[in-house]
């Protein structure tokens, strides 16, 4: 027990400790992990291949390989302050302590330990003290515009002194210590460098990334970073206000009362559109968005992100929320940094004081600032986007209504006719709801009136949520005044009981006469949630004349076979799952599916389902339905087998005793179940 209590004691201390880890201690540990089989204070690195970007492993990268979408292949090199050993295995060796500049060399930083000696801060680094370096790599310094490295070199007793002061604090600082949205005072004017340590183990300072991390020095410690960083003064506002490529950003911030926002505290990124950007929206829409208020701030917000992501903290898609309270799904490609899947960051961290500023040259317009016409324009919805238009019907698409927008699926019109008749446009009519709904304000037997006048009734599932026939395909598209339902088909109203539906379709012209024989007329009148899985002519023509006559002529039994055929609960195909079962009025319960988007019961295809009705669902079936096999329970024990069947009855009769019953089931109708299997 005493053992026990130790090893479980000694569990906690392990967790506590690696939770207590920074994120880039974490990641760290998991490359000494993945290195450790090439010996001792070995670490796993990824490199994209093509480049020369390299950087630790976390496990999901580990696994899929990839960073930004690329390929990487893993190298394995030694870990911060440890170097190899000639003729051991690892690196077992820890680096020597030195001062900061001749540290700068063993990390191979060795243009910022020549601009150092320049500038005369060799003796400040090598003397006394306790500093922290951001070291800026050789392909840092050879990566800036000629006319400002020319700037610094030419006056390196002022200028590029004051570049390396601004990389330089005036205390030690690990990786722990570099908190996520904390700042310092550089030795640079006491101008702060701003830092950020994100959840994936990335650290940056000035949205630079720390490349070499951690490497201890006798008078403080050096990070090697992958940018010269430069002094931040100004806020986001002012970048944007002091930029001509932001001339129409700059106006509509004003126009939305944004102004004050961008230029508080706070921890901002805003995806900053160009003037070009603004420029490939259609005029009519920009002067509709610029003139309204509401949606002019939702747009904006929707281009603002509420926490600060540096470049270089992305890699890979991750939903962010932005002010406006939708998400944006910011990735990379390579070098590229995406958003929603497209590569439009034309310029990436330009840092202010509350944030920073990503230039981007394609507008992002939030469904809440879109008519109702613009959330169905380039979506799944397009051919219903364009038949509401051809029926006249654009003023409720782009006007203030507040209304609900049915739109059938692209796929829900194939092999429908889409002539613009009569008939469609009012179908069409019966497609928009004369309210502004949310799909989770709705409930089960609810009515919603469309303005075709018509009233749609609402029925929830347990997988689906649905409008008569037609399920909620997707999430709600909330618009500036009125919302859309994507849906999986096409409407079908009721347009009677679901007697008037079989009379007025040919195919069940058998079927109409076998009910009115069997008494059943009423029943399929009156008011009730009936499913009825309804046999064609062809079914019936497939019974042999014989027996389908001597069924005709009773009664009783026809009204058996039919109430097999009837369930007492409204089901439409979008209710329907892999293993769904019903109770019909006469029978064992009948077994549903779906395979490859058809309906089966007892594994009879269906081969048109959902025909509305006031009191119920239609489906037409080319079979007449059996019950399926009985099934078997074999129970092994002590070398005995225990079989028991279960007997398919129908009312209080036992149907396989049932003579006619049976030979209606044997005939080429029942049969043809078995192509279908």
């Amino acid at each position: 027990m005493k053992r026990l209590t130790l090893f479980a004691l000694a569990i906690t201390l392990i967790a506590t400790v690696f939770a207590a880890k920074s994120p880039y201690q974490a990641v760290l540990q998991h490359s000494r992990i993945r290195g450790r089989t090439h010996g001792p204070n070995v670490c796993a690195m990824q490199k994209i291949q093509g480049t020369d970007k390299n950087s630790f492993t976390n496990c999901k990268q580990w696994y899929h390989r990839k960073i930004c979408g690329k390929p990487t292949v893993i190298s394995y090199e030694c870990c911060p302050g440890y170097e190899k050993a000639i003729g051991e295995k690892g690196c077992p060796a820890a680096l020597p302590l030195a001062n900061i500049y001749k540290t700068l060399g063993m990390v191979g930083a060795t243009t910022t330990k020549m601009y150092s000696e320049r500038a005369k801060l060799q003796e400040e680094i090598e003397g006394p003290g306790s500093f922290t370096f951001f070291a800026p790599s050789n392909e840092a310094w050879a990566a800036l515009p000629t006319e400002i490295l020319d700037a610094l070199v030419s006056n390196v007793n002022i200028e590029l002194l004051n570049a390396l002061h601004y990389h330089m604090i005036n205390r030690r600082l690990t990786s722990d210590d570099l908190k996520h949205g904390s700042s310092f005072s550089s030795m640079y004017q006491d101008f702060d460098v701003h830092i950020h340590h994100y959840s994936n183990g990335i650290v940056t300072v000035n949205c630079a990334r720390l490349v070499k991390t951690d490497q201890h020095a006798t008078n403080g410690i050096v990070h090697v970073v992958d940018k010269v960083i430069t002094a931040i003064t100004n806020n986001v506002n002012s970048l944007i206000d002091t930029d001509d490529d932001l001339d129409t950003l700059r106006t509509a911030v004003a126009a939305a009362g944004l102004t004050n926002l961008l230029e508080n505290e706070g921890t901002y990124t805003i995806f900053a559109p160009t003037n070009e950007a603004f420029e490939k929206i259609p005029q009519e829409t920009l002067t509709r968005i610029l003139g309204d208020p509401v949606a002019l701030k939702d747009l904006l917000n929707y281009h603002i992100l509420k926490n600060l992501h540096c470049s270089e903290s992305i890699v890979a898609g991750t939903p962010l929320e932005t002010l406006q309270g939708s998400v944006l799904e910011v990735g990379c490609d390579g070098a590229e940094m995406t958003i929603n899947g497209k590569a439009i960051v034309m310029q990436k961290d330009k840092l202010g004081t509350n944030g920073v500023v990503h230039y981007i040259n394609e507008l992002l317009i939030p469904d809440s600032a879109k008519t109702l016409l613009e959330l169905a324009e380039g979506s799944v919805v397009t051919t219903a986007s364009k038949l509401f238009k051809d029926a006249g019907l654009t003023d409720h698409l782009i006007g203030s209504e507040a209304v609900t927008l049915l739109a059938p699926l692209d796929d829900a019109f194939k092999g429908k006719s889409l002539a613009m008749t009569p008939d469609m446009k009012k179908l069409l009519r019966n497609h928009i709801l004369k309210e502004r709904f949310s799909s989770k304000s709705l409930y089960h037997g609810q009515e919603l009136e469309t303005l075709g006048g018509l009233k749609l009734r609402v029925f929830v599932f347990r997988n689906n949520l649905c409008i008569e026939n037609a399920c909620i395909a997707a999430h709600d598209k909330n618009g500036r005044y009125a919302n859309m339902f994507v849906v999986d088909k096409v409407l079908a109203p009721p347009m009677g009981t679901v007697m008037d539906v079989l009379k007025a379709d040919d195919r069940f012209s058998t079927l109409v006469g076998a009910i009115q024989r069997a008494g059943l007329t009423e029943l399929l009148n009156k008011k009730g949630t009936y499913t009825i899985f309804a046999p064609t002519n062809a079914a019936f023509s497939a019974v042999p004349p014989a027996d389908l006559n001597k069924l005709m002529r009773d009664p009783k039994e026809l009204a058996k076979l039919l109430k097999y055929h009837i369930g007492d609960e409204f089901l439409i195909s979008g209710a329907v799952t892999s293993h769904t079962r019903m109770k019909p009025l006469a029978g064992d319960k009948l077994e549903l599916g779906t395979r490859n988007s058809t309906m089966y019961v007892n594994r009879v295809s269906v081969v048109e389902g959902d025909l509305m009705a006031t009191n119920g669902v239609v489906h037409a079936v080319d079979v007449i339905i059996k019950p399926l096999p009985p099934k078997t329970v074999s129970d092994q024990a002590e070398g005995s087998t225990v079989r028991r069947t279960s007997a398919v009855r129908v009312g209080t009769h036992v149907m396989k005793n049932d003579d006619l019953f049976q030979k209606v089931l044997r005939s080429q109708s029942s049969k043809a179940m078995s192509r279908v299997q």
